[in-house]
């Protein structure tokens, strides 16, 4: 790779301290929209009565926010924080809990009065502006090494929203789905893509794993991009080769283009392998034990090199289990986790 990996040049220059490094994220751009439509509404809902917010109140706004979070305060009461005996001093010194009240009840991200036609083609009407370049800030900020994840991502919630999404198989369960492509790496979030449910009138979309990764590759070049079933497709590693890219993926039995030789485990021992190659896949076929078939798909691995472990796995599976999880370890970065049901052992 001809870039090196890591902070940016930009970011590296600008993030002096935790205030400017904050700003690299959230821009004075996007702090213009916010402002704009918070003071669109407070007008409108209090006419001369509302003070219009500035940056300053915005900041002081955000930074109790922030100061809430880290005291892991999701779940207390607000007014206990302004208390003049059990609370803590500066969300007094910041402001008033009444007008803390005022900004959490007219925050707005858009103008709602025009909202409902934008809504008719667009779920994420509602904060569509600001995502948008938020976005498209992260590839600005950091460089992904040569190995690049792409997963999904569950941002847990439970309020009001058109598109949110039940999946039993993560620690939350209840939230909005975001695919995110990973470095594999630091887990660094380099592009994202929020899922908002199924096309208008309800029509399922083909092939929406190959469209999902190519949408979020666009910009990188000679990286190996690491993604499981949903994702893979054999002409995805045809599209992706064309962009100078490889990729490994495990690949779901009812593919058309898995080899009926590779599919059968009858007469296998375990922790057996079996390969096909084209001139620009490889196919592995792995029995971790009786009776389980695992499939991979590489166009990064040309040769059916099998490590000296005692399981004899594949390169191409040590290659998939050492990057698949960086998306899940991105959600234990930014996530909080209390120990109230741990017992002593």
């Amino acid at each position: 790779m001809k870039i090196t990996p890591g902070p940016t040049r930009y970011s590296s220059t600008h993030a002096r301290d935790i205030s400017s490094t904050f700003l690299l994220l959230i821009t004075p751009g996007i702090e213009k929209i916010i402002l704009k439509n918070t003071n669109l509404e407070g007008s409108q809902k209090y006419e001369e009565n509302w003070n219009n917010m500035d940056e300053t109140d915005l900041c002081g706004y955000v930074g109790l926010l922030r100061i809430a979070g880290m005291y892991r305060s999701s779940g207390e009461v607000t007014y206990s924080l302004w208390d003049a005996e059990s609370g803590r001093a500066i969300f007094c010194a910041t402001m008033p809990l009444k007008i803390f009240h005022t900004s959490s009840r007219i925050l707005r991200f858009d103008n709602r009065e025009s909202r409902p036609a934008r809504r008719v083609t667009d779920k994420l009407a509602v904060i569509r502006e600001v995502w948008d370049k938020w976005v498209e800030r992260l590839p600005y900020l950091y460089n992904p090494g040569p190995e690049v994840t792409v997963d999904e991502q569950l941002v847990p919630f439970k309020g009001r929203c058109p598109f949110w999404q039940y999946m039993p198989s993560k620690p939350a369960k209840y939230g909005i789905k975001v695919w995110v492509a990973c470095d594999a790496k630091s887990s660094y979030a380099w592009n994202m893509q929020m899922y908002m449910g199924k096309l208008p009138r309800g029509i399922p979309e083909k092939n929406q794993g190959m469209r999902v990764v190519l949408d979020l590759t666009v910009g990188l070049r000679e990286h190996n991009v690491t993604c499981h079933n949903f994702f893979t497709f054999y002409e995805l590693d045809h599209q992706l080769l064309k962009r100078k890219m490889t990729m490994v993926g495990t690949v779901r039995k009812n593919k058309p283009e898995l080899p009926h030789a590779l599919l059968s485990i009858r007469g296998r021992a375990v922790f057996s392998s079996k390969f096909a190659f084209t001139p620009t896949t490889t196919l592995v076929s792995y029995l971790p034990k009786r009776n389980k078939n695992v499939s991979l798909l590489s166009t990064l691995h040309k040769t059916a090199e099998i490590s000296d472990r005692e399981d004899r796995k594949p390169d191409i599976i040590l290659d998939y289990n050492c990057n698949k999880g960086s998306v899940d370890n991105l959600d234990k970065v930014i996530g909080m986790y209390n120990c109230r049901r741990m017992t002593a052992r």
